[in-house]
């Protein structure tokens, strides 16, 4: 059975009370509950993790090192900031998709740069929870 890792970065846990408008009013929990049961549907195996602390999703992507087919990764704002996220996922050998619920091109300029998306396997953002989703179906096509 192919395993999946998906992290989150800094402030997810606060989704559906943080800028609503911008990232829904879905909590954290009621996403990754729904994506989970898809996973488990397209007979996938998948864990979930989720840290405001750079370091320990450092630690996490390191220990994924022959647990895990693929990761699916939202940043948050370590998409922009985090060179030590971006060397700890080419470390690793482990090919990931970046995902993102706002469409950070349409934001400030600031959030237009990503410091993973070049290494990345692939790039879905803008879809609300639903980059999730489109992220599990394009595994479920290659893997």
């Amino acid at each position: 059975m192919k395993r999946i890792l998906v992290l989150n970065g800094p402030n997810l846990n606060m989704l559906g009370k943080r800028e609503p408008d911008v990232y829904g009013r879905e909590t954290y929990e009621e996403i990754m509950t729904e994506l989970s049961s898809y996973i488990d549907a397209k007979g996938f195996k998948a864990d979930f993790y989720q840290s405001n602390i750079e370091g320990e999703l450092i630690n996490r992507i390191h220990s994924a090192i022959g647990f895990y087919d693929y990761i699916i990764i939202n940043p948050g704002a370590f998409t922009h900031t985090s060179v030590a996220l971006r060397d700890a996922l080419l470390s690793v050998s482990i090919p990931f998709i970046e995902v993102h619920l706002s469409n950070i091109f349409s934001r400030e300029p600031f959030r237009h740069h990503s410091y993973l998306s070049d290494v990345a396997k692939g790039v879905i953002t803008g879809f609300g929870k639903y980059s999730y989703f489109m992220a599990v179906d394009f595994l479920f096509r290659i893997m």
